[in-house]
Formats: C-alpha cells, sequence, structure tokens
C-alpha cells in the first residue's frame, strides 16, 4: 500500500504499524516503539490542531467544566446571577417603555472604555438604541457570571471569559447588516453598492489567502523603497542575521554605538518605517553611530535552532560586529519586546561572565517577568503548548498567520469584526499606511526555540525566579549593573505596562521607565510631532525606595508630546564626547550590501 495517499494522521499511523512489525519485543521495550508511537500522538495532535486554528479544544473544555463544575456547587453565585438578571431585565423594561416616548432619554448602561461599536448618533434611533442596550446588559451580566466563581483556577476563568466575550462579540448588532444602522444608511446612500463593493473585497481578501499574499495596499510599501530607507550597509551575515550600520548623518557622532535588536516574530524596520516616523533615522539625525539586526526568515529546515541559538548567533555575533567597526567603546543595547527579552539573558549572561562592553540597555516593551503576562496567557497551558509543540513539529516552525490569529482574537472587535463590518458591510477600504504594512509583513519562528520561549519563559517564569540557564548555569538580572531605561505602553495587550514595570524588582542598577501612550506597536513609533501623545517618566536610583505601579503612575506627571527626545537626551548623557565617523564595516566585516539587506525580503 502507498502510504503517502493517506491523510496525514493515517500516514503516520501506517508508517508506525510498519516500524513496529519489523521489531522484536527487545527492539520495543529498547524504545523504538514507544518513540514512533509518540510520533503518532504528535501527527494526531498536529492534524487537530489545524482544524482549530491551532488551539487545544482539550484546554477550553477542561476550562469549561471547572468553571460549570464550580458555579453548579455555588448556590450563593447562581442566586447572585439570578438576581443581576432580573434587575438587569427591570431596568432595560423601563428603559424601553420611557424611551419609547422621549428619544433623549439617558441610556441604561455604556459601553466599555474603547469600544466605540455604537458611538454613531445613528445608534440613538428606535430600535437601534433597544437592541445594543440589550446587548451590553447582556455582555456585562455573562462577565458577572465568568467571574468570582468559587474554586475556578483564575487561569480557567480567564479562558472561559474569554471564549464568552468571543461569542458575545460575533453576535453584537454592530457586525449584522439589518441591525446596524450605520449599514442601513450607507446601503441607502449607494442604493446597495457598498454589499457589492463588500463582496468584492471579501473575495480579493480570500484569494490574496489562498496564494499567500498579503494584504490589498500592502505593495505600496516596500522595503528599500518607500520604508526602511534610511542609508546603510550590510556589514555582516550569518545564518540567523544580517547585522546592518547606518551611514551618519552628521560631522560627528557620540563615541558609543548604539545596537538594536528587534523581535525576530517581525521584520525590524518596524523602527525604520518612513522617513518621518523612522526611530534610526532620528538617531542618526542626532549623530549616534547605529547598527540594527535583521532576523533571518527561517525555513523547516531550521526546526533545532533554539533560544540560545539567537543569543549567540544573534545578539553576541552582532555585539562582536558592533566592537570591531568601533573598538574601545562601549555599547548601548536596545531590545524591542521579544529582542528585549533575549538582551535581557544576553546581558544577565554577560555580567555573569564579566563581559563589560554594554554602556546600558533599553528595553522597548519587553517582558523579563511573566506572572502576569496578559492575554497572551489564554494561550499558554500544558494542554496548549502540547498542540503547539505538536504543530510546530509537523511543520517545523510557527508560522506568521497563525501567530497573526492569536493576536486578532485578543482585540477582535479592532482586528476582526470592525474590519468586517467596514470593509465588507460597508465596502470602504481603509486607507493602508506603513505600520500596517508592516504588520502584514511577519515572520516565522523555529519549533524547538519557540518552544523553549513558551515553557521555560511564559510557562515556568525561569528568568525572574533565577533558573535561566545559559551555557548550564543559570543568569540572574541582578548582575545586570548598567542603567537602563524601559519603556511599557498605555494600551499594550501583548506586553502589558505593569508586566514590563516589574523589571524594577528585579535588577539592581538604576531603571528609568517611561510609560507612553499608544499600544505595543504604535506607543514605540511615536516621533515627535504625533498629535495626541504624552508619556510619564522617573528615574529610580539604585537603593531607593519600590513604588508599586499605581503609586508609580500617581507620582510621576505626564508630559505631553514623544518619548523620544527624552529617551535621546539619556543616551548622550551617558555617552562621551564627540568622535570620528567610523569606517562602514572593518576588518573581517566588509560591506555585503546596501540596506535594508536580503533577509527582509524573504517571505
Amino acid at each position: 500500500m502507498d502510504f503517502t495517499q493517506l491523510p496525514h494522521p493515517g500516514r503516520v499511523m501506517a508508517e508506525v504499524w510498519a516500524r513496529i512489525a519489523c521489531h522484536d519485543d527487545e527492539d520495543f521495550e529498547g524504545g523504538a516503539g514507544p518513540e514512533a508511537l509518540q510520533a503518532v500522538n504528535r501527527a494526531t495532535a498536529a492534524f487537530m490542531a489545524r482544524a482549530t486554528g491551532g488551539f487545544s479544544p482539550a484546554a477550553l473544555a477542561l476550562a469549561y467544566m471547572d468553571w460549570a463544575m464550580h458555579l453548579s456547587m455555588a448556590p450563593g453565585k447562581q442566586a447572585e446571577l439570578a438576581v443581576k438578571a432580573w434587575r438587569k431585565a427591570a431596568r432595560f423594561g423601563a428603559y424601553a417603555i420611557a424611551s419609547t416616548f422621549d428619544r433623549n432619554f439617558p441610556n441604561c448602561i455604556g459601553p466599555l472604555p474603547g469600544d466605540d461599536r455604537f458611538s454613531a448618533p445613528v445608534w440613538q434611533d428606535w430600535p437601534f438604541r433597544f437592541w445594543y442596550q440589550a446587548f451590553l446588559l447582556n455582555q456585562q451580566w455573562w462577565h458577572n457570571a465568568t467571574h468570582g466563581v468559587p474554586g475556578t483556577a483564575p487561569h480557567h476563568e480567564a479562558v472561559v471569559a474569554f471564549a464568552a466575550r468571543q461569542m458575545l462579540d460575533m453576535f453584537s448588532p454592530s457586525n449584522a447588516p439589518f441591525t446596524n444602522p450605520e449599514v442601513i444608511r450607507r446601503a441607502r446612500e449607494t442604493g446597495g453598492a457598498n454589499f457589492m463593493n463588500g463582496a468584492r473585497n471579501l473575495m480579493e481578501d480570500l484569494a490574496r489567502k489562498a496564494a499567500g499574499q498579503p494584504r490589498a495596499g500592502t505593495e505600496a510599501f516596500v522595503p528599500g523603497e518607500t520604508v526602511a530607507v534610511t542609508p546603510g550597509e550590510v556589514i555582516f551575515r550569518n545564518h540567523l542575521i544580517e547585522v546592518i550600520q547606518y551611514r551618519a548623518a552628521t560631522a560627528s557622532v557620540a563615541a558609543e554605538p548604539v545596537l538594536i535588536v528587534p523581535a525576530w516574530i517581525m521584520k525590524y524596520y518596524i523602527l525604520d518605517l518612513s522617513p518621518e516616523n523612522s526611530l534610526v533615522r532620528y538617531l542618526v539625525s542626532k549623530g549616534h553611530t547605529v547598527f540594527c539586526i535583521s532576523w533571518r526568515n527561517v525555513t523547516q529546515e531550521d526546526r533545532h535552532l533554539g533560544f540560545d541559538d539567537y543569543r549567540r548567533e544573534g545578539v553576541m555575533a552582532a555585539l562582536d560586529a558592533v566592537n570591531a567597526i568601533v573598538p574601545g567603546q562601549k555599547t548601548h543595547a536596545v531590545g524591542y519586546c521579544l529582542g528585549g527579552t533575549l538582551l535581557s539573558i544576553a546581558a544577565a549572561a554577560m555580567a555573569r561572565a564579566g563581559d563589560d562592553r554594554l554602556a546600558s540597555v533599553t528595553l522597548f516593551a519587553a517582558q523579563t517577568d511573566f506572572t502576569e503576562p496578559g492575554e497572551l496567557q489564554l494561550f499558554v497551558d500544558p494542554s496548549e503548548l502540547y498542540t503547539l509543540e505538536s504543530m510546530m513539529w509537523d511543520q517545523g516552525y510557527l508560522s506568521a498567520g497563525q501567530m497573526a490569529g492569536a493576536f486578532e482574537m485578543l482585540r477582535s472587535n479592532d482586528l476582526v469584526w470592525s474590519r468586517v463590518v467596514h470593509e465588507y458591510l460597508m465596502g470602504e477600504r481603509p486607507a493602508m499606511n506603513d505600520l500596517m504594512a508592516w504588520n502584514a509583513d511577519a515572520t516565522r519562528m523555529p519549533a524547538r526555540m519557540h518552544s523553549e520561549y513558551l515553557r521555560r519563559l511564559f510557562l515556568d517564569n525561569d528568568l525572574a525566579a533565577g533558573r535561566y540557564a545559559v551555557e548550564g548555569r543559570p543568569v540572574s538580572l541582578l548582575d545586570v549593573r548598567v542603567p537602563l531605561f524601559v519603556v511599557g505602553t498605555e494600551r499594550d495587550h501583548v506586553a502589558p505596562w505593569r508586566s514590563v514595570y516589574k523589571i524594577h524588582q528585579l535588577t539592581d542598577t538604576d531603571v528609568t521607565f517611561v510609560l507612553t501612550s499608544g499600544g505595543h506597536n504604535a506607543g514605540i513609533v511615536s516621533e515627535p510631532g504625533h498629535k495626541h501623545r504624552h508619556y510619564r517618566l522617573h528615574e529610580t536610583k539604585h537603593g531607593e525606595l519600590h513604588l508599586s505601579p499605581d503609586e508609580w503612575v500617581e507620582a510621576t506627571p505626564p508630559s505631553e508630546g514623544s518619548w523620544w527626545p527624552a529617551w535621546e537626551a539619556w543616551l548622550s548623557a551617558r555617552s562621551g564626547g564627540p568622535a570620528s565617523l567610523p569606517t562602514l564595516g572593518g576588518p573581517g566585516y566588509p560591506v555585503l550590501g546596501p540596506a535594508p539587506g536580503t533577509y527582509v525580503m524573504q517571505r
């Protein structure tokens, strides 16, 4: 029989039975059989993961059972929910009667902060106001039902609440064409052409997804042409990274260079978008010599690469290049998101080894303690990790689309349903911008590295606990004595700022912490002149008393504008005097080609 014609789990199972049949009992007991059967487990889990989008049905079932069983054994909570349901029904009934005769009668409930689905004045018209008020009351009741059930594990409670919110959002009156007054008004204005345009948008998106192409409009933002255009040269390349050295834009430069370590789940040019909002260009214009890592987009053959490979072949290899080109000077190292976590580990390992090549460490939206990682923790438990690891075991990496799906679920109103309403029901394509185009240009993560990251950092929190080992020995952030500049963003769903703030508890050095407006990406790409931006900044000196996050906010007044100038001033204050311009490349590091290099072009 030709096993290759079977569906994936069936093919693996057939191959396994064939292998077992070829071994005697001794071989089976020695591990040949169990190893093969483990492959069947992995193949089956991977097959199921494709059907569920990478989510573990077992994890959801366990969470639901925990919540439902404890709720069934909590008559007090049941009585509380019954009373709340009766009160909400009575309140809605009174509102419905009063508002029928008085259009200006105040609403009985308002949406949560940041929920703009019902902000248009037309939602106050009859009968739409009744529908959305009933929806918000129902949403509030389900929040009460999924929280505070005695005995339920906090993680399971969060999973059930998240699932309930996803179901409620799906049935929001804003998502249906005949219960959304904005869509109805648009249909009247266009004679129904909005539905034709929406269908065309949907078909185009489906065709692009099937062909593996990015969203419509991204073709206008090409690295090296419209984005990532700060002049520079690639001066180093290995299997994992390219290092870009940017050309000086001033007559002299600060003595200490800057090395940027972006996250490997993103293309590096998040920090070098259009010229007007490029952090790299801003630093170069202020007289800094800037180097940046550009990560390779890994393939199935790179499944064996682990977290330490990214440290050695990434951060340390790039630092060696910087030191060769700017000899005798320490380096200001900058890490963004996962790149900041990796840089923290590298800095701790360097400190333990007596390697003093760093002048400072800057972390953008980077976590070092994962006890409060935000809603991403919903996707991290043993069952979910087994599902993800099985999927990566099969394909060798975690794809960009699989990562994007998880992030979209965290903000389904903004990233899923808002898009459905505007692009498919209203028939309106939003204007693409550089940040949106960059977000669609994601990368893959090798299986081993992603598994190590999720288990050792997210699940076990080894770094904060002092258990994370580099080259067989644990490292500690307490050994890092260079000054730190740490940035958190107010609306970060990936690295919540209170989690980022925990760096104060893990280090024994001066920490300058900035809390800026915006989210995980928009809060960092916050160039001077950007409207409606503010930030808070405070330096906690070594030895000063620790403040809780809320105490820190209360004691730190906001400043209007971008935090970039404050950070640049902080870098300059910790740099030496002006120095002559460094050469592009150096001994052993020849110029290999112009920025943005070749790795950023990989799909």
